[in-house]
């Protein structure tokens, strides 16, 4: 009884694991709302060159997803560029501070609204860790929980990123490994 109220429960919270991946920009076009969406992608951009301190077009992020949760990495594209460097792993050193106390208002900020799986990371503040990591040419934030609803609610906030930052990452692995990890766990 209590694995099938488990399944049922993770279920719920683990059904947006199964989205699609985001469309490739090239067959956005055909989108009716393909301008909407590319104004809300300048204003993505926009907004994150303000609140990151570095300019989007400077630098390369990417979102990956793992079994017990992902990562946010940001690489300078010049590696001898010095200030949009510092300016990264400064930023980054700050939202791992930020995430830790709960506080997502910069996201909130970049994407003027409040991102998928923030509020339950809001809530499960306790059972998810924030680390931060230089790279050779910018910055890692490790997101990490040994509890399935925080790895859910990481990956939907990861996801989420993929898909408004255009960062054409992969989703295919993480879904792969995750659904791995709920079964093991319905195993036991």
């Amino acid at each position: 009884m209590n694995h099938l109220v488990l399944a049922l429960s993770l279920s719920l919270f683990a059904s947006p694991v199964f989205a699609q991946e985001a469309k490739p920009v090239e067959t956005m076009k055909d989108c009716p709302m393909h301008d909407q969406h590319a104004a809300h992608h300048a204003t993505v951009e926009k907004n994150g060159d303000q609140a990151m301190g570095f300019p989007h077009d400077k630098t390369t992020h990417h979102f990956r997803m793992s079994s017990d949760g992902g990562a946010i990495e940001v690489t300078a594209n010049d590696s001898n560029d010095k200030m949009d460097l510092g300016a990264i792993r400064s930023h980054l050193s700050h939202i791992v501070t930020m995430f830790n106390n709960g506080d997502f208002s910069t996201p909130m900020f970049i994407h003027d609204g409040v991102p998928p799986g923030v509020t339950t990371m809001k809530l499960m503040k306790s059972a998810i860790r924030y680390t931060y990591e230089e790279m050779p040419s910018g910055g890692r934030i490790q997101v990490k929980s040994d509890d399935p609803i925080g790895v859910a609610s990481i990956h939907d906030f990861l996801r989420f990123q993929i898909t408004d930052h255009q960062t054409g990452d992969s989703l295919e692995v993480a879904q792969n490994k995750f659904i791995e990890q709920l079964t093991g766990q319905l195993a036991h």
